[in-house]
């Protein structure tokens, strides 16, 4: 079992990291007290329900500092059971560790009313000395902004994305209001409208009349062409970024008839060039 003690300054990127590992389908945890690391990794190699093949854990200055000094012992137990373990530093020059403080307005975890941010830094750089001595992976963020981290550690831990991207083409009509958090949206509701044939109004676009209807019409089949090259071109881009979801919606005005029928045929479509494609319809009941 892979076996990664992820640490560092606070403010260097840890909590990226281990994101970025979780997506690698690593079982992570943040935090752990050092005191409890001999009783996890029992648990993760004897347990019968966790069955992953690589473990992180998050290990930072809020464990007490007299247990860091057991850190080293602790590491070579782990690795005497057959783990193959590393442990990752983070870092950051002091100046970027202050910025970015000063961005987020988040509290340094050793800050008090007696302990300004520059000796809390200066306190969490000694206190983690003993694990910072124990690295094979050091990594300084000064100048790497998040997605660089992302992929940096992805690279480093996983080469191959782990997930394909989802992409969700969603229906919806916009009498109802447009959907929520959704990447693209385009709206159909220059087409054809079945709703004006009585014979296709209470039909919808995944009903044989609708679709042997705008089957017919050339715009439609254009409107799909365009959508359809449109995406193909910036897919490519979300899955580059490592993207997990990509949310697209096709509007008509009540969401019944169009949009129902190009949703069908676009996630058909991607389906069948092996991308892992959703298919939802807000607005049929």
């Amino acid at each position: 079992m892979k076996f990664l003690v992820i640490s560092g300054l606070s403010g260097s990127g840890k909590s990226i990291a281990l994101q970025s590992l979780e997506d690698l389908d690593y079982y992570c945890v943040d935090n752990l007290p050092l005191s409890l690391l001999p009783a996890f990794v029992d648990e993760v190699s004897e347990s019968s329900t966790l069955r992953y093949e690589a473990v992180a854990v998050g290990i930072d200055a809020r464990t007490l500092a007299a247990d860091l000094c057991r850190f080293p012992t602790l590491i070579e137990d782990i690795r005497r059971q057959g783990f193959d373990c590393e442990i990752v530093f983070l870092e950051a020059s002091d100046s970027v560790l202050f910025q970015r403080f000063s961005e987020t307005r988040r509290k340094h975890p050793l800050t008090d009313a007696a302990t300004p941010l520059p000796e809390a830094i200066s306190q969490e750089r000694q206190t983690l000395a003993v694990i910072e001595s124990c690295a094979t992976v050091h990594i300084d963020t000064s100048h790497t902004h998040i997605h660089q981290l992302r992929a940096h550690i992805r690279s480093w831990a996983g080469g191959e994305r782990s997930h394909p991207l989802s992409i969700q083409f969603l229906s919806f009509g916009y009498k109802q209001g447009l959907p929520d958090d959704v990447d693209y949206v385009f709206d159909v509701r220059c087409l054809p409208n079945p709703h004006w044939d009585p014979k296709l109004r209470h039909e919808t676009g995944c009903d044989d009349g609708v679709i042997a209807f705008l089957d017919e019409q050339e715009i439609v089949v254009q409107m799909i062409d365009d959508i359809r090259q449109f995406l193909q071109c910036w897919i490519p881009r979300f899955e580059a970024e490592n993207r997990s979801y990509l949310n697209v919606a096709v509007g008509c005005t009540g969401g019944r008839h169009r949009s129902v029928y190009i949703v069908e045929r676009l996630a058909d479509y991607f389906s069948g060039a092996g991308k892992q494609a959703l298919k939802r319809h807000r607005d049929l009941s």
